[in-house]
């Protein structure tokens, strides 16, 4: 599979994820803001892979940066770094790479800045290797839950595509599969950007495991038939009490799980915690434009014209109703997700 982004050439790469499964492009950024831009758009989306980007944006454009003083530098670099926290609210990933970025940066003010320049790639380098070791832990902790012979429920994409590689969700059936347990997938369609659909479903087809597609309002119905033994999503911030923010819809496979006795886990890297977050009312929810709901890619109307809109990309799903939440360290109750930083 194509890498989601990568580091060549004095560039940064990014397969945009916004023509897929139609077509398979990589856009080549050779300045930070095309990154920015990239992750507004959704041509790389994902809590993870939205961090990894990040990283690599800021250091596209520390290589840009002309000044005589580390004063200097680290002023227009701080710069980069506020413009590239604004690509998206939501995904705590992205806080967390700019300020670990921040952080390298200043750590070492005492060296030559020409040195300091060439580091921060190889430190946006590190992140996207990190990402793709914790999740292959992530799937390795996860398979160990799954028992052959059941069917999983996703929602949306957590998968390669969402991260460095691999993925969170995806990871833990990908390392299934791997030992031969005789799983199948069922991938809802995830409303509105279909990522579900366009994503998920492409990625399981790529690697020859069974999926089937359905609908975002099938799922409670397939539970109550009892064709649906697990469900299985990422996240894109969690807060210490355990509650977690992801894709719009999340939500209500929860609850829907909960009504069913089927185990929902949640699957996401350590980067993905947010102790800061006291609970998950305080988690900021982005709200995107109108057009996502109301066209199909952009094009063709779907809903009257002049219609009133409500688009929240995300939605938050309390402790109580995720039966366990798997990250790099291991699998942990919800209310116990704050010991994984400690």
């Amino acid at each position: 599979m194509i890498p989601t982004v990568e580091w060549e050439h004095g560039a940064v790469k990014i397969l945009d994820q916004s023509l897929l499964p139609e077509k398979v492009e990589v856009l080549v950024c050779h300045e930070y803001q095309s990154v920015v831009h990239a992750i507004q758009d959704l041509k790389v989306r994902g809590a993870p892979a939205i961090g990894v980007t990040a990283a690599m944006g800021l250091a596209l454009g520390a290589q840009s940066i002309k000044a005589s003083s580390f004063t200097e530098f680290q002023t227009a670099f701080q710069v980069m770094c506020d413009c590239m926290s604004s690509a998206r609210p939501t995904a705590v990933n992205l806080f967390w790479a700019i300020d670990r970025m921040k952080r390298f940066v200043l750590e070492r003010k005492d060296k030559p800045l020409e040195w300091i320049q060439q580091q921060v790639i190889l430190e946006a380098q590190a992140i996207l290797e990190e990402d793709i070791r914790m999740n292959q832990a992530i799937g390795d902790f996860g398979a160990a839950l799954i028992t052959d012979g059941q069917t999983i429920l996703t929602h949306c994409n957590a998968g390669a595509l969402a991260t460095a590689g691999y993925g969170t969700a995806l990871g833990v059936i990908r390392s299934a599969w791997k030992t031969k347990k005789g799983i199948r997938v069922i991938a809802d369609e995830t409303r509105p950007v279909l990522q579900g659909a366009r994503l998920t479903a492409w990625e399981l087809q790529q690697d020859g495991i069974p999926t089937t597609l359905i609908t975002d309002n099938a799922a409670g119905s397939l539970m109550k038939q009892g064709r649906i033994h697990l469900c299985v999503v990422g996240a894109d911030r969690i807060a210490a009490n355990g509650d977690v923010a992801n894709k719009i819809g999340t939500y209500s496979v929860a609850v829907l799980a909960k009504a069913h006795g089927i185990p929902f886990y949640v699957a996401a890297p350590s980067s993905t915690i947010d102790i800061t977050m006291t609970s998950g009312e305080h988690i900021p929810i982005e709200q995107r434009s109108s057009t996502e709901v109301t066209t199909l890619y952009g094009r063709h109307p779907i809903a009257p014209e002049g219609i009133d809109v409500l688009n929240p990309a995300f939605d938050v799903t309390p402790a109580e109703y995720i039966t366990g939440i798997i990250t790099d360290h291991g699998v942990v109750v919800p209310h116990e997700i704050a010991t994984i930083i400690a």
